[in-house]
């Protein structure tokens, strides 16, 4: 597995959930989305954003974070644009009856902020017919640390709230 995803074997995957069940499925996602051609990598990303995030968050999904924003900063992704956009998707999802589970993929997509800054200031490289990868991803890292910037989540209490 390189560096690249090599923490995953460090999470308990088989006990976490994601929409239709176990989550154990998700390192070999995680890995297509690294890997895979473009048309195995789209397929994973979809797949994973049903999963994890579409519409409420599972406990699997802060889990998933890290390696997400590991991928994101990664140049070999093919899809580094679709993996903030999904990022994104997190940080607007939630799950009213797992309210931890909301604030913990929350949590987890704001500590990533830095690397959305990086990304987001990263020099432009043109390419002949069309955008090129860096401006799609740059655009995709600025739509999401504006997201983080002014994200609050709704119906929890403050980060570092005392509940009662």
């Amino acid at each position: 597995m390189g560096t690249v995803l090599g923490a995953m074997r460090n999470v308990r995957w088989h006990e976490l959930q994601h929409a239709y069940g176990s989550a154990s499925q998700v390192p070999g996602v995680l890995s297509r989305i690294a890997w895979g051609d473009a048309p195995t990598s789209d397929e994973a990303l979809s797949d994973l954003e049903r999963w994890i995030s579409t519409p409420p968050v599972f406990d699997s999904t802060a889990a998933t974070v890290p390696f997400l924003w590991e991928l994101a900063a990664t140049d070999t992704v093919r899809d580094r644009a679709g993996v903030l956009d999904l990022l994104a998707t997190i940080l607007a999802a939630g799950n009213a009856e797992h309210p931890a589970w909301t604030r913990a993929a929350h949590d987890a997509v704001a500590a990533g902020r830095a690397t959305a800054a990086r990304l987001a200031a990263a020099p432009d490289t043109p390419e002949a017919g069309g955008p090129s990868p860096a401006r799609t991803v740059r655009a995709a890292a600025t739509r999401l640390l504006a997201a983080i910037d002014r994200h609050a989540c709704a119906g929890l209490p403050p980060r570092g709230a005392q509940v009662r």
